[in-house]
């Protein structure tokens, strides 16, 4: 049932969203240089890495860490950047991911492939069974201002109790959180050369 709500809704998503998602990659080429995606190595399900992509919002000469890690991070930040990934814009790639059954709509948020420690704990209850969300439980308790141990609490909860109605819940409140622009910190992009 999850799978087909994922194919379903990411297919409909894909085709009503497909034009903005071309005038996006546009901006993104026009305004630096570089491919319009980004292609990030992340932790899927049952703990294998798969490539993520998202519309780049950082300069491709950007050192390969995690953003909060850079001297400046904003620095490094495109023209459009901030705006991608203040309205989670950034994100809309990821329906391949859906489609291509590396992502769900709703799971933990999947690790960058060096998280070593977020991955242990995630791994430790049980966590990394679940297929990883565009957004999620954690995502909408907190963002990017939780810690590692109360997102992989909050992952926990989720992967006790998730269900397809509490999955309609958390999209519900995903966007409006989105649309508030609520939990964004510019910290969690992995940032730097296309992925192989």
């Amino acid at each position: 049932m999850k799978r087909a709500f994922d194919v379903v809704l990411a297919l409909s998503a894909g085709i009503v969203l497909l034009p903005l998602m071309m005038a996006i990659a546009c901006v993104v080429r026009l305004t630096s240089r570089g491919p319009a995606l980004y292609w990030s190595n992340r932790v899927g399900q049952n703990n294998e890495i798969f490539p993520m992509p998202k519309f780049r919002s950082m300069r491709i000469d950007t050192p390969v860490v995690a953003t909060h890690l850079l001297t400046d991070s904003r620095s490094w930040i495109t023209p459009v950047g901030h705006f991608l990934r203040k309205t989670s814009l950034d994100e809309l790639p990821q329906l391949w991911s859906i489609l291509r059954g590396d992502m769900s709509f709703v799971g933990p948020r999947p690790a960058l492939f060096n998280q070593d420690d977020l991955v242990a704990a995630r791994t430790a209850e049980r966590v990394h069974l679940l297929r990883p969300g565009l957004t999620g439980w954690a995502q909408i308790n907190g963002r990017d201002e939780l810690s590692i141990p109360e997102k992989v609490a909050l992952d926990a909860e989720y992967a006790l109790k998730h269900s397809l109605w509490f999955d309609l819940q958390i999209l519900w409140m995903t966007a409006i959180k989105v649309l508030r622009r609520e939990g964004v910190r510019q910290a969690d992009e992995p940032v730097g050369r296309r992925a192989a």
